[in-house]
């Protein structure tokens, strides 16, 4: 049922929807077009709102961008991937496969969404790279729609920014009704565990049933994506050519000086912060091991080189989502979509209408820590009128941030890029990824407020 399911989404996504720049742009035009027709603001207002919020995303920008590039280079230091290629000889068949990445995926998630998007990515590499060599067909898109598909629990885990944001002292939640809200109370509570738990069994239990029937077209991977280690050792022939500088950059020490002065740092930093994983971590800890690991400066530099390819997009795209997230604050657009979420809403419904209020403005808001400080004052004193646990609402808006990135291709960006694919030709499988998971977030909430 899965499978024919998905062939119509499949067909329907590559005939018609447009890839990430063109609905960037799309975007755009339809929040201005809102923003002038459901708030007050006058033209002028609509365009100095974006205009001015096209940096807002800068700084994280960066540090996505770095995301991509260390990991990538990290993944292709020749220890890494030597392990990587014998994790990827796990899975005995396509079907397996398929629910392996999206395990690996969903796994790196919840740790860290930065992360879940880099490894899924290059764990779909590097299995197609195994199943190329056995000579077994295996379905390239499904496979990195599978690892985009674990995605989808990456705000349930320790890295969820709502709650986080909740619980810190100075986030959103500090002023509100109620004051700061414990971890314990929404990313590790009993019924988020188990939403988790049930949303990844499902998530794999449906890539590996969209498995193509024996005799099925079979689109393999790219030739492209699998690039060896670059070698930078000299040979015995031209050994005597190379000048003092030429041996300093192949010496082994120069990278690894710096590994374990960085390396240091980070173990300071968990004996005073805890396994407190922030993007600056993630990537200090990347650079970190690719420093320890990496051969020599030369080889290091021109894997830099080969991973910067995949970044030009992603620097592109990001400054037009900050523009619709400015656009969005300044005119009061999200107030105004928010409050009629919250005019329909019951007791018992407040968390569903909450999810639902969250996974639209996702669409023009994809930034999970930028969506929750705009939504969480308005749910916030919706749930204290209504008598609804806080809990409710903030994980209500942390599901329905992660939820529509399964069709929002803003956070497909990067691992789109290591895996050398376009957002059409996942989408269609990520699609029923957002059906089932839905339906997964949806029935949670409302027992929770049937409770």
């Amino acid at each position: 049922m899965l499978s024919t399911l998905s062939r119509p989404l499949s067909r329907f996504v590559e005939r018609y929807i447009p890839g990430p720049m063109v609905l960037a742009v799309l975007l755009t035009i339809i929040t201005m077009i809102m923003a002038l027709v459901l708030t007050p603001a006058s033209p002028r207002e609509v365009i100095m709102g974006w205009g001015d919020g096209l940096i807002g995303l800068l700084a994280f920008m960066t540090q996505v961008s770095l995301v991509l590039l260390l990991g990538y280079t990290l993944a292709n230091t020749r220890p890494v991937h030597r392990l990587l290629v014998r994790v990827a000889s796990v899975p005995r068949s396509p079907r397996q496969a398929y629910g392996f990445v999206a395990l690996i995926g969903g796994l790196a998630s919840l740790i860290s969404f930065g992360l879940g998007l880099i490894v899924a990515g290059v764990m779909a590499v590097e299995v197609a790279r195994v199943f190329r060599e056995r000579r077994e067909p295996l379905h390239y898109p499904l496979l990195v729609a599978s690892g985009y598909s674990g995605f989808v629990v990456w705000h349930m885990g320790y890295s969820g920014s709502g709650p986080l944001n909740a619980a810190t002292e100075g986030g959103a939640y500090t002023d509100l009704p109620g004051g700061l809200v414990a971890i314990t109370e929404t990313t590790f509570s009993s019924w988020n565990i188990i939403a988790t738990i049930v949303t990844l069994v499902v998530v794999i239990g449906s890539m590996m049933l969209l498995a193509p029937r024996a005799g099925e077209t079979v689109t393999v991977a790219p030739e492209a994506v699998f690039e060896e280690p670059i070698d930078t050792d000299p040979t015995p022939e031209d050994h005597e050519e190379h000048t003092p500088a030429d041996r300093i950059e192949r010496l082994r020490a120069v990278p690894l000086i710096m590994g374990v002065l960085l390396g240091t740092y980070l173990v300071l930093y968990f004996m005073d912060n805890g396994f407190n994983l922030t993007l600056d971590i993630v990537n200090w800890t990347f650079l970190a091991l690719i420093l320890l690991l990496v051969g020599n400066a030369r080889e290091l530099a021109g894997l830099v080189a080969r991973g910067g390819r995949a970044v030009g997009e992603v620097l592109l795209q990001y400054p037009l989502y900050a523009g619709i997230i400015g656009m969005m604050g300044a005119t009061g657009l999200v107030e105004k979509i928010s409050q009629w979420f919250i005019d329909i809403s019951s007791a018992g419904t407040l968390g569903l209408l909450t999810f639902l209020s969250a996974g639209l403005l996702n669409m023009f808001v994809p930034s999970g820590g930028g969506q929750f400080e705009l939504m969480a004052p308005l749910f916030a004193g919706a749930a204290e009128a209504q008598g609804v646990d806080q809990s409710v609402v903030i994980m209500a808006i942390a599901y329905g941030d992660q939820w529509t990135n399964m069709i929002q291709p803003f956070w497909a960006i990067p691992m789109l890029a290591v895996a050398g694919l376009k957002v059409r030709d996942i989408l269609g499988y990520t699609l029923v990824t957002l059906i089932l998971s839905g339906i997964v977030f949806a029935g949670t909430l409302l027992i929770l407020g049937a409770g």
